[in-house]
């Protein structure tokens, strides 16, 4: 028997951030996302030797446990230890023995919420093969506070709700985990000149998100009131984005990325560097009228909004630059789970 999950990665299109606390706490943050046609896999084989067996296709790792009440989260695949310790510890209270394989379209550091779409694509295979009474919110809720509080990985709320939840989403977060997720109607031809418009670039090169997010989160902290104030900017972006687009005033959607870019990069130091800075200008040289880093920053995938038919100028341009295109489309379900006997 095999039990499969699939559960999408996302792009933060305006608000990245200000679901991080304590901003989110003192302030409530508001985040624009979409899901996106990359997901993260995984796939459980109960077993009856006595073994648990993670295996990390895309990384290449592979570990093997004697089944026990609760794995250690110290070394490699922690994330995979750390959700098997909550399953256990929260449901079913037994040691389990299975076969877990699981696998990301991305990179990992890519600024795609890889991470967390893997701890809610694994969780719902465990909710379909044990029967857990996890709705979205159930899950997405589990998946922050395993990354979160039981790793203690600093990052948002977005990324595990926008996996549970998918399609386009305008999420408000406010003190005591409180979440509000917002499914947006938007009318089909918007969401295909959405998908002609927007370029899907990878840098070639990945980077540690914590060190970003750690940063913004000592900044509010401290008061610092020029990261506060930008922060407050990114949370009027993402309402003004979601206006937009709900009303088909796409014309306006690289402009407020190009506002939100700009704002963003004044919370925390090293959300943008010299490549970056090069490929965003190249970019707007080229015919993009606005773009943004995906995720924290420092590197992965970045996007751009280009009007008319000046993808192929940027699509060219950016050639030079040695990374990688991705297609995609917008995907309206979050994570799914199916068995096969």
């Amino acid at each position: 028997m095999f039990i499969r999950s699939r559960s999408p990665l996302r792009l933060g299109l305006a608000g990245g951030g200000t679901d991080v606390s304590p901003y989110s706490d003192l302030y409530g943050g508001a985040i624009l996302n979409a899901t996106i046609s990359l997901y993260a896999y995984a796939t459980i084989e109960p077993t009856d030797d006595g073994r648990i067996v993670f295996h990390s296709i895309d990384q290449k790792q592979q570990i093997s446990f004697a089944s026990a009440d609760q794995l250690p989260t110290e070394g490699e695949l922690n994330l995979l230890c750390g959700i098997y310790n909550r399953i256990v510890r929260d449901f079913v209270r037994r040691p389990l023995s299975f076969r877990l394989s699981t696998y990301v379209d991305a990179p990992a550091g890519s600024g795609l919420g890889t991470s967390s779409s893997l701890v809610v694509a694994v969780l719902q295979a465990f909710a379909e093969w044990l029967a857990l009474p996890l709705g979205e919110y159930e899950l997405a809720h589990l998946a922050y506070e395993i990354e979160r509080i039981d790793l203690a990985q600093a990052g948002g709320k977005q990324d595990q709700y926008a996996a549970a939840f998918g399609g386009f989403n305008f999420m408000e977060f406010y003190g005591n985990d409180k979440v509000i997720v917002n499914p947006l109607r938007i009318k089909e031809n918007y969401l295909n000149e959405m998908q002609h418009c927007l370029l899907l670039y990878y840098t070639g090169t990945s980077r540690l998100s914590s060190r970003i997010i750690e940063q913004q989160a000592g900044n509010v902290k401290a008061q610092k009131e020029q990261s506060i104030e930008a922060m407050h900017r990114l949370k009027e972006q993402a309402v003004l984005m979601k206006e937009a687009i709900l009303q088909g005033r796409l014309d306006e959607i690289g402009t407020l990325l190009n506002y939100g870019w700009q704002f963003k990069k004044q919370t925390a130091e090293g959300i943008s560097n010299p490549l970056i800075d090069e490929i965003y200008e190249a970019a707007l040289q080229a015919g993009a009228s606005g773009g943004k880093i995906s995720g924290a920053g420092g590197g992965g995938f970045m996007f751009f909004w280009c009007p008319g038919f000046t993808r192929y100028a940027v699509l060219e341009r950016l050639k030079e630059f040695g990374g990688e295109f991705r297609r995609f489309q917008f995907t309206k379900h979050g994570v799914v789970s199916w068995i096969i006997k």
